[in-house]
Parts: C-alpha cells; structure tokens; sequence
C-alpha cells in the first residue's frame, strides 16, 4: 500500500512557494555567464579572479556538457488505437518468400515485428537455394533504402501510372520494334506472360541478360541437353573433387555448393572429401582445398584436357605433376569423382560435362535455371538500336549502362530509341537515362514463383505493403495488355492450373513439382559457330599480364551496392573492406614498382603510424580501354603473371556519396570473357586501404588454429594431434582442463541450461553469411571506412583468415621449433620475421571468433563497475547502462573480441548510413538495445533469442528439443560449422561435439575456460 505523507524541508516548500519551485529547477536564479566570461580573451586577461573562482566557473560548463553526453536518447513510440488482429506486439512473425534479383536466388524465411521484415533466415524446407549466403542476408536492407526509385516518372519529371501506361501502349501499337530486356526470371509464370503478351504485340521480342553470366557453361549444356541451365553439384556425395578455375565456393554456377562440399569435408569413419583446385586469383574454394596450385588462366584449357584424358604436355613441370596426381585420384574415385571448371570456352566447358556423365554428384536432369541469357542476342540488341531498328525498349532487372562491356554503345543506342521504360528499384545508371521509369517493390514486396532447380518451386509472397508508389513489372506487362487482373491473381491461376495447391505452397515457401520442366530441343548451331561472340579462353591484347575478373561474396555483380553492410564486410581473403583493387603475386608488384617495403620505425610504407595498410595505384588496359587508378593488392597463392579484379565496384547513380567506391572494371570484360589479356603501367598516388587484419600469418602458433593430416587424424591418439596443454602445481603436471588448477571457485552448472557454441573449421568455408546475420539480428552498427582503417569496426563476429609462412602450417610449427638463439641464420630475432610474411602459395584457414563466453573470464575481474557479468547459462552479459568505458575488459581480453562506441552511431550525420534516418532504422530489432557512445559491446550470444525459445516451451508445457536453442551465426550457418545448444543436455549435438576428440579451446593455456569451443582442421593431404 502506497503512503500519503508529504515530505518537506521547509514552511515555504510546504506551502508552494513560487520561488521554492524556482530554486528546485534551477540551482541558481541568475544563469552565470561562464561562455560569455571565458570566451572573451580581454575581459579574460583583465580579470582579477581567484584560481578557486576560475575553476568553479569551469566546472559548472564541463559538468553541464558531460550530464549533456551522458544523457540517453529518447525515443517516443505511438501505440496502436486499433491494435491488428494479425499482429500481437513483441511476438515475431515469418514468412516463407524467395529472393531473385537476376544474380542471387533463394528460398528464405523473412522475420517480421509489428509488420516490419527486419531479418532474413533460412527455409530448410527449400532443397534448391537453401543457404542465403552474406548478399541475401543483407538484402533486408536494401527494402529500406532512400536511394530507392519512389514513385514513376518521364523525363525526371514525377507522372501518374497512367501517363506511363498510356505512353507505353502506344509506342508498342506504333508498330516499330520492340524489346523486352530482361534479368534471368526463372519463374514459370513470368515466362508464360511474356509468351503472352508477345502474342498480343508481334512486334514484341524478349532478351535476357545476365551481367555476371555463365555464357560458355550455358552453351556448352544446350549443346548437349538442348536447353539453357547449369547442372546442380551435390558435392557431398564426391570422394575426389577437382576444380579448375572454378570459384564453385564463390559465385560459380550461381552459388549454393558450399553446404554439400561441408558435409563431406567433416572427416566422419576415417573418410573425407580430397580436393584439388587449379586457379589463377586466390579464391574462397582454392583456400578451402586440401591442394591448390596456382596456374594462369591460358593454362586451363590444357589442364582440363589433361584431366579428362589428353596430354599435360606444354605445362610447367610442377604442373603437371599435381595434374597427373588428380587425374589418378579421379580415376580410382569412379562415380564418386567429380570434375568441374571455369574455363570461358564451349569446348572446354564440354570436356567436363562429357566427364561427368554419370557421376554421383552431378545432376543434369534437374537442372539449376537461375542462368539462361545470351549475350549473342544482347550484342545483337546493341547492334539494332544503334541503327535505330528498336522503337520501344523495356528493360527489367538490368542496368546495361553499367554492366555491359559495350555500355558507352548501349548508351549511344538507347539515345535512338524512342521509348525505353526503365522497371527498376531505384533509378540507376540505365534508368536515369531512359525516357521513363517505372519503378518496381522490393522482392519482400512482391508476389512471384521462382523455379531454382528444374522440379521445384518457390514462391514469393509481400512481408508488407508496399512503402514507395511502386508496381511490378509482371502487373505492368498486364496492364499494357489491357488486363484488368492482378498479377497476384494472374500467379495464382497459373499455380491451380498447373496443379499446385497454391495458399499451402505459398505457406511452406516451395513446392514440388515437374508442371514447369524444360524438355531439350535440338541444339542451336550458332554455338558452335560462335556467331560474333568469341571464345578463346584468353582475348587478344596487348599485355604481358592475364586479367581474371570475378565477384566478391560481399558485393556480387554490384546490385546491393547500396547496403553498408555489405560495403563493411571484410573480404574473406584480403580482410579489406570498402573497396575492389588489383590482386597480385609479391614477385610481379615487385617488378613492376607496386611494393611497398614493410614499415619500420623511420619509415612508414607499407602500414601508416595507425596501422593502416597502404597501396600503390596502377592503370589496367584491355584492347585500349583503361581502368584508372585501381589499387593494388599484394595477394600471397596469385598465380605469377596473373591479377585479379572483382566486378560490382564503382556505382554512381542512386548510391550513397559514401558507397560509391571502388571502380567499375565491367567494361575490361570484352566479349562477356572474365578472363583477359592486360596491361598494367604504375601511376603515381598511395591508396588507404580499410582493412580489419593486418596479421598475416600464424607465425607458428599452433595453439590458435589447429589441424593435422587424416592420416595422422586416423592413425595416431588423439594427445598427439591435439593435445592439452598442461601446467605444474606441487611438481606434478596437470591438464589446464583440471579443477585442480583452477585459480577460482567454480560455479555448480549442473542446473539449468549451460550453453556451448561449436564451431568446426573443417565445415567453415569463411562465407561470411554469420557476419551479415549478427549484423542483423544485434542491430551492429555501420561505422565507415575511415572509422575501419582506425581499426574501430564494430563487427561482433569476424572471420580470422591465416596464411601460413611456409607451404603448410606443419612446416611453420616445425620452423619455430628449431629456432636457436637470438641471432645467425636460424635465430629467433629473424627468424619470426621471416614467419611474419606468407608463402608465395600459402595454406589457408579461417576461424570465426566472437565473444568466448568465458566460464573463468578476465573482463569481468576488472571491470571497476561490474558492467560485464556472468550468467547462469554460460553467457558472458553486458549491462550497458552501467558501462562507463573504461576499456579494461577490452585490454583483459585475450581473444580481442570487445568493442567500444568511439560516437553515437545512431541518429548521427557523420555516420549517415541507415541507423541515421527513420526508414533505416525500421530494420532494428527491438529485442536488442541500439546502444550509445561511450560504452563496450560485444557478441551475446544471442541471449534474446535463447531466452524466447525457453518462454516459448514454457508456455506451451514441454521440453525443449534439440536444435531449437539457436543464434544468428548458428542460424545462418548452413554448411553445419556452427552448431549451438545446451551441454547439459547430454543427448544434444553439442553435448556431442564436446566430447569428440578434434574438440579444444582457443588459448586454452589461459585458463579461461571458454563456452565457445573449436573442432580441429583434418586436411587430406595424402596422395592416393
């Protein structure tokens, strides 16, 4: 029960004094004029104030401005006056959609709070485009960019839908000719409109276009099979994989093999997969390989026709060696051997097709369709408007202006058509110069059915009305054909007539069905006859140096190039963000004068006094068009005499100031060829570099990332391959592991939930997927590239990419083991300088490191205010409210994984990145704090969501099963490297893996006790 007395320190303050009332809001009625005083430097000097005087002045302002900082923001929320039935506040709700963007397909779950989608996750019911990779992670973003096109508009002048619609059907009525030209739909009822509203405007032709395509591999499959796809590759069910420039890990064929080549990466009955990749550039797959051998791309073609039977000869001696070693591990792996490439030639892409012909992982009977375009029938299309042959142009899910190798022709001919409509989400290189722009939603917007893998379907379906004055293409081609049917309608008609049970489908987001197979045709001779589209492996130049030109996992061909979360992904290799560059071997910078020496204490080259890395710049030439001013990146395993250079960089039109970076190296890829010959000439400049790792290597210590050999993995004990360290207490050894040698009293964990992360390096690919995913769900903030190269990111999760100083990691330990001494040949003082610079073709290993979530945590005996806790189920929590940012924890912490709030990230113009605008912000989940300057933070373990799976049992009065208790990371993981849950639970995954003998801890001589534990790399080095 509530008291009703009153409190009162005087009779004026009893009976309400005015003045009283005063005093209370204002310590003093005269405001003092301290700026006024202080900032008049006479009056300053004249002055005959005491120093006690002086001082007070001073601490009123100081103290003023620090309670001014130190003060919270205030965010006001207006609640519902008639709450909707549909949406309960603070309960999530999912939809079941799929993205197509013309470059990444997949069926996905789309999250949903109080009708905003706010995060994407995977649909395991989806078995063609499972696994959103880091793009589709991010593409919820994209929903709420300000750059998007807004409403319709002629001559950049807003119009009503009708001026566009009237416009538009009389230009097709006109009778002159006119293109649709459009992305790779792969969606059963947009193909079947487009055969219709051809029919109704004979004059009308439909080109698709694919900027990142797979040309050769699609005409090599219709040669065979009669119809554009790409085979699927389930390389899980491959014993030998050989790879040959193709990035198969990457972007290769669409994406999407990675989770297939995990499963049979895991050692599992003393068996793993063995691969072998030849490749020029560095890529994810070649890190990944148990032997990589770096060639040029003029030496693949010969390579592949060594593999499939013909003669290595003209190779480099090496190179035939290792060609020789795969050839015979194909062989004796039979049905379960695999040979795949990149190679930009028909012939080349058949030799591996005829290959595989009946191979256990390959299918060709259910193809991938995410890829089908021509570009013989593109450069046509180019050739006809520039003759002024095309009346009306129409484009979809394109932006030639840009990508075309041919732009600067396309826009000359674009300039002669009468009529080009522009449907596209923001009004970007090739809209701003079309006569109209009929801007589309967002695929979280949209209705739509994409068929990934011949036989199955996935439907889209809109997360939320739609935000901007905008239509989908489908519903215009409708409208233009003077239907007066939704495209919504439209869909499901042809889903019912096709036999589909539509509103279940749409429920479960796939369906399967073989309503919409392709059947082969005759092959069309013009491939073989090249019609006009070269393809030579390499183009004619002029350069001494082989161009390969290929997409990051963070940026792709360039259509997210307005999300920074994906401009601050590191690069899974370089580490390097906010930036594409020139990728090249230390041997060829170094004749060419693109080496910077390491920095040393007189000098700074190679890193600034902050730690930054710097680069040369250098002009790149192919048949006479220069790319200016591209960086150079020193990349360790670049092939000699070969570069590399990712597409999808140097947007201008509808991108940010801040993300347009990089440079646009589309028009280097003449004839649609990734591979090219160059010229590179030095220009003068130094280029900053953000990246988020500047250490190189493992410099031997093996404690860190572990690994061995599967043969030692299958012969030996496991003390010898991964042992635990041990420490003396009384003259006797004891594992660091033992109670024994515990420098604290342990908690009783008995009791309850105790949750364990585990991670297995031999799954992890280093994708990057996990990084987008905590983005998302913890509301990480975006702090740009100055604040990166300052090394102040703000990712809770990163990727550890190590290369090793030798040839293999077992020979760097070895290396640090026989130093002896400080000085001579094989001292340690040279010696960890030699460690600290990678191999010419180094191994590789990636390792995700976050919070550890130490059980014995060194943050929390130092923190002077106890901010940072441990809790009952293992995590290590943050209290932000009583952080006060003094750092400790950060400097206690062995494993580098806090980071402190140098500003307020949110609602703040220098950071203008979406957390500073209200429609950016609409991405935030409110399950999690936005938290404010001056306080550390770090990876929770995604404590929101453990806790909502144990109220939701709860709740429902039953026992949590395994595989419910989750994070982002493990989430998005779907290579099965994170795997997250109770140990208490002794029949769990992770109660499992805990126990399996690749199991240890990072640092684990520390004493930490961490809840996050690693599974050993076994690499299957051995030859057959």
């Amino acid at each position: 029960m509530s008291s009703n007395k009153k409190y009162w320190k005087s009779v004026d303050e009893l009976h309400g004094d005015a003045s009283v009332e005063a005093l209370r809001q204002n310590e003093f009625v005269q405001e003092i004029p301290t700026d006024e005083f202080l900032g008049d430097k006479e009056t300053l000097e004249s002055t005959e104030t005491t120093r006690r005087d002086f001082l007070k002045y001073v601490g009123f302002s100081t103290a003023a401005v620090s309670l001014a900082a130190c003060e919270g923001p205030v965010v006001k929320s207006v609640p519902y006056v008639v709450q909707p039935e549909q949406i309960i506040p603070g309960v999530a709700d999912y939809y079941a959609t799929t993205i197509a963007d013309g470059f990444d397909y997949a069926s996905v779950l789309v999250k949903t709070r109080e009708g905003r989608p706010i995060k994407i996750e995977n649909n395991d019911l989806a078995k063609a485009g499972y696994g959103a990779n880091a793009r589709v992670h991010a593409s919820v973003l994209g929903m709420y960019d300000t750059k998007r096109a807004q409403y319709p508009t002629a001559g950049g002048e807003e119009v009503s839908w009708d001026a566009i619609d009237k416009g538009v059907i009389a230009s097709l009525q006109g009778g002159k000719r006119a293109v649709l030209l459009t992305q790779t739909f792969a969606s059963p009822s947009t193909e079947k409109l487009i055969e219709e509203f051809k029919t109704m405007f004979p004059n009308v032709s439909h080109v698709a276009y694919d900027a990142a395509g797979e040309q050769f591999a699609l005409d090599a499959y219709e040669l065979k099979y009669g119809f554009r796809a790409l085979p699927d590759y389930d390389f899980g069910k491959a014993e030998v994989i050989v790879s040959v420039g193709a990035d198969f890990l990457g972007d290769w064929n669409g994406g999407s093999a990675d989770a297939g080549y995990s499963k049979g990466r895991i050692p599992e009955n003393g068996k793993m997969s063995k691969h072998y990749q030849f490749e020029a550039n560095m890529s994810l797959t070649g890190a990944n390989a148990d032997v990589r051998i770096p060639v040029t791309p003029s030496q693949q073609k010969a390579i592949v026709k060594a593999l499939t039977g013909g003669s290595a000869s003209g190779l480099p001696e090496n190179v035939q060696q290792k060609v020789m070693q795969a050839r015979k591990a194909l062989q004796a792996a039979g049905a379960k051997g695999v040979l795949v490439t990149g190679v930009q030639d028909v012939a080349t892409q058949k030799m591996a097709l005829d290959f595989n012909e009946g191979k256990e992982a390959v299918d060709t009977a259910n193809p991938i369709l995410t890829r089908s375009a021509d570009a013989r029938e593109v450069m046509q299309l180019v050739k006809e408007m520039n003759t002024g042959q095309v009346g009306t142009l129409i484009m979809a899910g394109v932006n030639p202006a840009y990508s075309l190798p041919n732009a600067v022709d396309f826009v000359e001919g674009l300039k002669k058509v009468d009529v080009s409509v522009s449907c596209s989400l923001r009004a970007d290189e090739t809209a701003a110069l079309s006569t109209h722009i009929a801007p589309v939603p967002h695929y979280l917007e949209s209705w739509g059915d994409i068929q990934i893998k011949m036989g199955e379907v996935s439907l889209q379906q809109p997360t939320i009305k739609e935000i901007f004055n905008t239509r989908q293409f489908q519903q215009s081609l409708l409208t233009w054909m003077g239907q007066d049917k939704t495209y919504y309608q439209y869909l499901k008609e042809t889903m019912t007539t096709a036999g589909v049970e539509f509103n279940k489908s749409v429920q479960a987001g796939v369906v399967m069905t073989s309503a919409f197979a392709k059947a082969g045709s005759t092959s069309d001779a013009s491939i073989t006859s090249d019609a006009g589209l070269s393809s030579s492996v390499l183009q004619e130049g002029d350069g001494n140096f082989e161009l390969t030109l290929y997409t990051k996992v963070s940026m792709g061909d360039g259509t997210q190039a307005n999300n920074p979360w994906l401009q601050e992904m590191p690069d899974p290799l370089t580490r390097c963000t906010w930036d594409n560059y020139l990728t090249m071997s230390e041997a060829d910078a170094k004749d060419l004068g693109l080496w910077f020496d390491r920095s040393t204490f007189f000098t700074e080259a190679r890193h600034d006094a902050n730690g930054g890395l710097n680069g040369h710049y250098a002009n790149v030439t192919v048949n006479g068009v220069t790319i200016e001013n591209v960086p150079v990146m020193i990349q360790p395993g670049q092939a000699k005499g070969s570069v590399g250079l990712a597409l999808g960089y140097g947007r201008k039109e509808s991108i940010q100031e801040e993300m347009q970076v990089g440079v646009n190296a589309f028009p280097l890829m003449q004839n649609f060829q990734t591979t090219q010959k160059v010229s590179i000439e030095k220009v003068g400049g130094v280029h900053e570099f953000a990246s988020v790792q500047l250490h190189n290597t493992l410099m031997g210590r093996g404690d860190i990332v572990r690994e061995t050999s599967l043969e030692i993995f299958n012969t030996k004990d496991k003390h010898f391959w991964n042992p635990v360290p041990e420490v003396s207490k009384g003259h006797i050894e004891y594992e660091v592991t033992s109670p024994e040698v515990d420098l604290w009293d342990e908690f009783d964990r008995s009791v309850g939930h105790h949750f364990n992360l585990a991670i297995d390096l031999n799954a992890c690919t280093g994708c990057g997927a996990c990084v987008i995913a905590c983005h998302a769900e913890n509301n990480v903030p975006v702090v740009g590239k100055s604040e990166v190269r300052r090394s102040r990111d703000m990712h809770w999760l990163r990727i550890d990419r190590y290369y090793s100083s030798e040839d293999e990691f077992e020979l760097d330990n070895t290396k640090k083991n026989d130093f002896s001494g400080l000085g001579g040949d094989n001292g340690s003082l040279g010696g960890f300088g030699e460690l600290e610079d990678p191999a010419a073709n180094p191994q590789v290993a990636f390792q995700p490191i976050m919070c550890q979530h130490c059980n014995h945590a060194p943050c929390e005996t130092v923190c002077p205010v106890a901010a940072t806790s441990h809790g009952r189920q293992g995590q290590n929590q943050m209290a932000y409210n009583r952080c006060v940012g003094t750092r400790y924890c950060a400097n206690n912490c062995p494993y580098k994984v806090r980071r402190f709030n140098w500003f307020q990230y949110s609602g703040n113009d220098e950071f203008d990145y979406f957390m500073n605008n209200d429609l950016g912000r609409m991405v935030i989940n409110p399950d999690v704090t936005v938290r404010s300057r001056g306080v550390m933070e770090k990876c929770s373990m995604c404590i929101q969501m453990t806790q909502k799976t144990i109220l939701d049992a709860k709740r429902d009065g039953r026992k949590i099963e395994d595989g419910e208790f989750a994070t982002a990371c493990s989430n998005a993981c779907t290579n099965g490297a994170l795997a997250f849950g109770d140990i208490n639970d002794k029949d769990s995954k992770v109660a499992a893996l805990k126990e399996d003998d690749r199991m240890y801890h990072l640092l684990e001589h520390v004493g930490t006790k961490p809840n996050v534990f690693y599974q050993t790399i076994v690499r299957n080095t051995e030859e057959v």
